[in-house]
């Protein structure tokens, strides 16, 4: 298969003389960290009201919109250059936050599991957090628990292992952003592996005098996806030969490539997907009772609430889905195993589960996200006026274009989806026909969802 076009952004000098500089990273993570720590602060002392509390507003309206609708469509995994939570573990490993300390890090140098070398608890991570998410969106001391909780897990392995173990294997929110990352327009990549090939010292893996090994335990020679590069440009400081590029590149490239497909994977692709059907359901529809549940207002209703969140995530979704995988595996005449379907197919949701995603942010972001300006003079909701917005009304932002804008975006991820499923079952397929032969029980699964998020999302 043709590799779709790049382009080298390491040519601008100014560019790549940023990226290799050792100030830029803990600067940014300095910034984010001071945010993350006042949203800490006012999720404990704050105010309780939702809608007046910075921990809540910026964390889960801000943040998340700038996460899910710009960052990690157009800068894949950058958040997590920036992200604050494994700053402090990784600053105590380095025993230095900008100049480079030679030597080894500072860890008990203990060895990750094996069979935890997968992105399964993140999944399961990621599903724990999500069955609590209304509580977490609306309390803000629980909010400040798992943030504070999240932070400390992280200077707890990296007390206990080299590097960025709390990132690579077990950060909730990581496993989706590098799942979705797969659709970016950005990446790092070598210019030409056999250059790395032939370069036996691989300064990018073991460090050099001025930088440090990979921390994402990545050999960039071999990296053909982004699914676990937190881009933190340690590469392209430590390479001798510079031969480390950060490329733009057509949306959905990394999507096509079948190196590294796995089931953890392609269970997130159907974990994400399910949860944003759930939560258009739980915060958007007209099911009072359904949100109260959710809430943990009864103990037995939500017990109820979670035994059928977890059955849509790990049952009923990839169950239908699977029946899917054969449906086309019989339709196409393939001899692939169903299995191997599931997964390689599972990469055609992608696009559709951000689209999703971002279809029910705009519906909350939205509207919700002039509380930002307010509570920006007034972080504790204490009375405070600091930048004389304190008294900004609530304002939704575009309300009379919302259902066509999430019209428009739930149909073109529709469509990106279901070209992807055939351009996978090209892999496949001896031909053009087999391959669409084999898309179209995929293609149905994708349209019944679209309709779903949209009777979700329109009412």
């Amino acid at each position: 298969m043709n590799q779709p076009a790049r382009f080298d952004l390491t040519r601008f000098g100014w560019l790549r003389a940023l990226l290799k500089s050792r100030l830029l990273q803990p600067a940014m993570m300095l910034v984010t960290l001071f945010f993350f720590v006042l949203a800490i602060l006012t999720g404990f002392a704050g105010t309780p009201a939702g809608n007046r509390n910075f921990g809540i507003i910026f964390v889960w309206i801000v943040w998340w919109a700038l996460l899910i609708i710009v960052l990690v469509p157009f800068f894949g995994r950058l958040w997590c250059m920036v992200c604050p939570i494994p700053a402090p573990g990784e600053w105590l490993q380095r025993r230095a936050i900008v100049r480079h300390k030679p030597g080894r890090l500072r860890t008990l140098r203990w060895r990750w599991p094996s069979r935890l070398r997968n992105i399964w608890l993140q999944n399961f991570g990621f599903l724990a957090m999500a069955i609590f998410s209304t509580v977490i969106l609306t309390r803000p001391g629980v909010s400040a628990w798992v943030l504070l909780g999240m932070i400390l897990l992280g200077v707890g392995l990296s007390v206990l292992y080299e590097n960025r173990v709390f990132c690579r294997y077990v950060c909730p929110v990581g496993g989706f952003i590098g799942l979705y990352s797969l659709t970016s327009t950005l990446e790092l990549r070598v210019k030409d592996a056999q250059i790395c090939k032939d370069h036996t010292t691989k300064d990018c893996v073991a460090g050099t005098a001025c930088s440090y090994g990979c921390p994402w335990l990545i050999y960039p020679g071999n990296m053909t996806r982004s699914t676990h590069c937190g881009m933190c440009t340690e590469c392209l400081k430590s390479c001798p030969k510079d031969n480390i590029a950060l490329n733009l590149r057509p949306f959905g490239a990394d999507l096509l490539v079948a190196k590294g497909r796995s089931l953890d994977e392609a269970y997130k692709a159907l974990i994400m997907l399910a949860c944003a059907l759930l939560y258009s359901a739980v915060l958007l529809g007209p099911w009072g009772w359904l949100k109260s549940w959710a809430n943990l207002e009864s103990l037995p209703a939500w017990g109820l609430y979670a035994a059928g969140f977890l059955a849509v995530n790990l049952l009923i979704l990839p169950g239908l889905f699977w029946l899917t995988a054969a449906a086309s595996r019989a339709a196409a005449r393939l001899q692939t195993p169903v299995k191997r379907l599931f997964i390689d197919y599972a990469y055609s949701l992608v696009p559709l589960g951000l689209i999703g995603w971002i279809a029910f942010s705009f519906s909350f972001v939205f509207v919700n996200g002039s509380y930002a300006i307010a509570v920006l003079s007034d972080p504790f909701g204490w009375g405070w006026n600091l930048f004389g917005t304190r008294d900004f009304p609530w304002t939704p932002f575009l309300p009379d274009l919302m259902a066509f804008l999430q019209t428009g975006l739930l149909l073109v991820g529709l469509l990106f989806s279901i070209v992807t499923a055939y351009r996978i079952g090209r892999q496949h397929a001896a031909t053009d026909s087999q391959a669409w032969r084999g898309a179209l029980p995929v293609a149905g699964f994708l349209t019944s969802l679209t309709l779903v998020f949209l009777w979700l999302n329109l009412g």
